[in-house]
């Protein structure tokens, strides 16, 4: 009896372990190389964009490059059906010829499932000081193209110039990075899409000329038809991403030219038509690069904002990210991603509840590789480095 009763308590203590030890085991990290610089059909890629669709379908951009951030350049896309264990080939989005067609920043409307993917086009003979400058064969436009087949195929691009740039403007882009579409209030269901430009400053020092660079968004109440443009952000920011708070506030977070190591803020109450003073969120440290912000949505019952950046005040390393769950008032919970050479990223949230990132890493410089990344939320929470060189 007492030996049938022991047998009994092992075994029970036994299955007890087993199921409490799959309950909390821990999920893996999952990588990819999506491109990689020198393979393929071009020489380099960058500007990493990713969104999930609504039959969820994990989309990623990037710019095909023959040289740098003019010239010749491509749009691509891969897909992943499987939460990013596997990609289709790369499809190219826009091809036009010789002339640049960059800066993917793509938004999905939940309403109807199509996805509208905002680019910027320049004559590819353009370098980026004479479009500043405004003496280029032509100015840089935004357009706009989109699809409703889950990303496999794509309208032809349409120029969005009439309502999306302001003519006394030089420099355009969009993003890098995705748009939102806001989930709450007066203004749900609104696209909303963050820009950036160069305007005249007499006090400006832009490529060595009286200029300045603004940030702005675009945004559409007729789900993509007609888009408008918002009053403009300045002084000294630019590459922008834009993130709905709790309330319903938009909270712009940009790329900062004013001497303050750190990331630019502007918050809106009006849904991203008019915005407030440029202030600093000292606790964001940037070296003057783009970075990502991303609404998670609930962790563990608690509303979480993620940003994810090369957190350096020089140079471009130490890929990290941070938590926040006050709206963005505090982060904490700082995970370092990768430690070596890092640029721009992206953020979405996977089908499976993973963070996924998509990042420009590499061994020897920023951009060798475009590297998927998907993470379970909870190693937010673990000590050490994400990814070493051996995992790129």
């Amino acid at each position: 009896m007492k030996r049938n009763l022991l047998l009994g308590l092992v075994c029970g203590l036994a299955v007890f372990c087993c199921s409490y030890a799959g309950i909390d085991k821990p999920k893996k990290v999952h990588t990819s190389v999506l491109w990689e610089q020198g393979k393929g059909k071009y020489n380099n890629y960058r500007i990493p964009a990713m969104v999930v669709t609504k039959k969820g379908t994990v989309l990623a951009f990037c710019e095909a490059r023959e040289a740098g951030d003019t010239g010749d350049i491509d749009l691509l896309v891969k897909r992943s059906s499987d939460n990013g264990k596997t990609w289709s080939g790369e499809k190219v989005v826009w091809d036009d010829g010789q002339n640049t067609c960059g800066n993917p920043c793509p938004v999905v409307d939940m309403e109807t499932g199509r996805i509208w993917l905002v680019t910027s086009w320049n004559n590819g003979k353009d370098g980026e000081t004479a479009i500043i400058n405004k003496t280029s064969i032509s100015p840089r436009l935004p357009f706009v193209c989109y699809s409703d087949d889950d990303g496999l195929t794509w309208s032809n691009p349409v120029s969005m110039g009439a309502s999306a740039r302001d003519e006394s403007w030089g420099w355009y882009a969009t993003g890098p990075g995705i748009g939102i579409q806001i989930k709450t209030g007066a203004y749900k269901g609104r696209l909303v899409i963050p820009a950036n430009h160069s305007y005249d400053d007499p006090e400006g020092k832009v490529r060595k000329g009286p200029y300045g660079y603004g940030a702005h968004v675009l945004y559409s109440d007729d789900k993509g038809q007609t888009w408008k443009r918002s009053e403009a952000i300045k002084p000294g920011c630019n590459e922008s991403q834009v993130t709905e708070l709790g309330d319903g506030t938009l909270m712009m977070n940009m790329r900062s030219y004013n001497g303050k190591s750190s990331r630019a803020i502007s918050l809106s109450k009006d849904g991203g038509a008019t915005w407030s003073p440029v202030s600093h969120d000292y606790q964001l440290t940037e070296s003057i690069c783009q970075a990502s912000i991303l609404n998670f949505g609930g962790l563990k019952q608690k509303p979480m904002h993620v940003f994810l950046n090369p957190a350096v005040a020089v140079g471009r390393t130490h890929m990290t990210l941070q938590a926040s769950f006050d709206n963005c008032e505090s982060w904490s919970n700082s995970k370092l991603i990768y430690e070596g050479p890092c640029g721009y990223s992206s953020l979405t949230r996977l089908p499976n509840g993973n963070l996924g990132l998509f990042i420009e890493a590499g061994i020897n410089k920023s951009y060798e590789k475009m590297v998927f990344i998907s993470m379970p939320p909870e190693k937010l929470f673990e000590s050490g480095t994400l990814l070493t060189a051996t995992d790129l």
